[in-house]
């Protein structure tokens, strides 16, 4: 069910990435719009829709530790294995500023966190925030920053495969949408049915196994940028991942519904991710590149961060393992496809 949920929400959202664009071209929508609003929230839609999916099925820990933990991965695997490959450099001052922006991003995300839940308040807070990111971002790009606006009309060029018309774009963002609804279904009830069957809880394995699986566009656009050299495309594609994931993906997930914070993740997960941005805040400030060695070490410190949920070192102990059947998924009941549970049950 992981497996299969992972790949229909990865093909899901290269589906609708590829008819939204075309959509919105037909539109006359500016290039730069595009790119700051239809790529960035469709190459986010697998983590939004399992997010969203969680809240609702009534597994809220796997939906912040989808986020926290995705974070944690963009910078210490995503950024630290295409280092390793060739050492990677920005000295585009726009992703400069969005790095600074994204570790005060992530200090403020701690904050709300601290009352023990995310209110439906927070996440307006966090949504106006995006969208306020956004239209900054539109007119410093479109005035200011000609190079940003040409790595953007690049990134758009090269989605390739794209639907020729209009009727066909809209089937294209249909089965989209459809496949990611029900690729997070399927990841929701797998990652349950894990961390039942390997004693662990469910914000462990929303913070390894589902974070991970969502993380891996970022890390192939990343390896990919590495082999060709281009290190600003690699940071800047983690810095914008990251600041969606908390302001637009835990925005609108809390507006939906409360998202209570585990102490394992208040206590010791939060504190990783502001540690991984420390560690990467000032190359990305200062324009110096991340060095193949530098690489290796956030490589490895990932790894010990995912022994450490494993083993219970993060301060969730193990349980003792249980077969994950039938009842599991009953737990879980999903609004959004509970005739499709049935059959699987």
């Amino acid at each position: 069910m992981v497996a299969g949920g992972l790949v229909l929400l990865l093909i899901g959202g290269d589906v609708l990435v590829r008819g939204a664009v075309t959509l919105a071209q037909r539109l006359a929508v500016p290039p730069l719009v595009i790119g700051l609003t239809v790529v960035a929230f469709g190459t986010s839609s697998p983590e939004l829709v399992v997010s969203l999916d969680a809240v609702l099925s009534g597994a809220p820990e796997i939906a912040i530790g989808n986020v926290v933990g995705s974070n944690i991965a963009n910078i210490l695997l995503v950024l630290g294995l295409p280092a390793i490959i060739f050492p990677i450099a920005c000295d585009v001052n726009a992703i400069r500023r969005d790095g600074a922006i994204m570790f005060a991003v992530s200090v403020g995300f701690i904050a709300l966190c601290w009352s023990g839940q995310l209110l439906p308040w927070h996440g307006a807070i966090m949504t106006s925030l995006l969208c306020g990111y956004l239209t900054w971002s539109y007119f410093s790009g479109r005035d200011d920053n000609v190079a940003t606006a040409e790595a953007i009309v690049d990134e758009i060029e090269g989605i390739s495969a794209r639907p020729h018309s209009t009727w066909l774009s809209l089937m294209f963002i249909v089965a989209g949408i459809a496949g990611l609804v029900l690729g997070a279904d399927l990841l929701i009830n797998g990652g349950v049915a894990i961390a039942v069957a390997a004693g662990v809880s469910e914000a462990t394995i929303g913070l390894s196994l589902i974070a991970l699986g969502t993380s891996l566009p970022e890390l192939a656009t990343s390896l990919v940028a590495a082999i060709r050299r281009h290190g600003d495309v690699a940071i800047g594609n983690v810095i914008g991942s990251n600041l969606f994931n908390i302001l637009g993906i835990m925005g609108i997930t809390s507006m939906v519904r409360v998202v209570p914070i585990p102490e394992q993740i208040l206590h010791y997960d939060l504190w990783i991710m502001l540690s991984a941005a420390i560690l990467v805040t000032p190359f990305v400030l200062r324009g110096r590149p991340i060095s193949r060695r530098y690489g290796a070490f956030l490589t490895f410190a990932y790894l010990i961060y995912m022994l450490s949920l494993y083993y219970g070192m993060s301060g969730m102990p193990k349980t003792e393992a249980k077969q994950a059947t039938q009842p599991v998924l009953e737990k879980h009941s999903s609004p959004i496809l509970p005739n499709y549970r049935q059959l699987l049950t």
